[in-house]
């Protein structure tokens, strides 16, 4: 048997977009999803709206082959994986300093958060232009500039929960930004207020964004 493929510290995370063949077997997939999760994998089955994708999977577990034990489940129940996205949760380098159990809260989360069904999948980047090049800036002026983005952040306490996974040298971005929201109209505000900071209004690169709603895996199959 192959050893675990662990993180040193954290969690690995999958995100799977799919949609689904004409052989697509209901039953198999809500088995790989039961499967998994009596593996210790944290699942999160999503309805997704637009085109994209019609659903979408989120894998948490601290070894990645648990994870591509679910990947393989899901295809084999006749889905179509779409778009695909990797990486692992952190602890930010400007977060140094903060109580441990907030650490913990984001190297082990704990999902999905009750009650915030509408949800939301985009990567981004920082910027290397010539002139607005984030990896040249002095740490200091960093740390200010995500000080003042995290500060715009906590104003959506209790509305939004927001899980920032790290992906440089696992996928094409830096990093994947995952939101938990009461209401969608959360998902649009909190991103909107953001872009605002110079962190992001200057410095950030975004890739495609996914919206759907947390969905029970055996309601989600009763839609496909």
């Amino acid at each position: 048997m192959s050893e675990p493929m662990s993180p040193s510290v954290g969690q690995a995370v999958v995100h799977l977009f799919c949609k689904p063949f004409p052989d697509f077997n209901g039953d198999a997939f809500i088995a790989a999803v039961k499967d998994a999760e009596s593996r210790g994998v944290c699942v999160i089955t999503v309805s997704m709206l637009g085109h994209k994708a019609d659903l979408a999977v989120m894998g948490v577990a601290s070894d990645m082959r648990e994870l591509k034990k679910l990947q393989t489940g899901v295809q084999h129940s006749g889905l179509e994986l779409v778009d695909s996205y990797v990486s692992l949760t952190e602890v930010s380098e400007y977060a140094k300093g903060m109580p441990q159990e907030m650490l913990n809260a984001r190297l082990y989360p704990q999902l999905p958060p009750a009650g915030k069904n509408a949800w939301c999948f985009y990567p981004m980047s920082k910027k290397r232009e010539h002139k607005d090049n984030w990896f040249t800036l002095e740490f200091d002026k960093r740390k200010e500039l995500m000080e003042e983005h995290g500060k715009s952040g906590r104003t959506f306490a209790g509305r939004v929960i927001q899980l920032v996974t790290g992906s440089t040298g696992l996928d094409d971005y830096e990093w994947g930004v995952t939101l938990f929201a009461v209401n969608p109209d959360d998902l649009k505000e909190v991103v909107y207020t953001m872009r605002y900071d110079e962190a992001s209004a200057v410095y950030a690169e975004f890739g495609a964004f996914y919206m759907g709603m947390v969905t029970p895996v055996e309601e989600l199959v009763s839609q496909i």
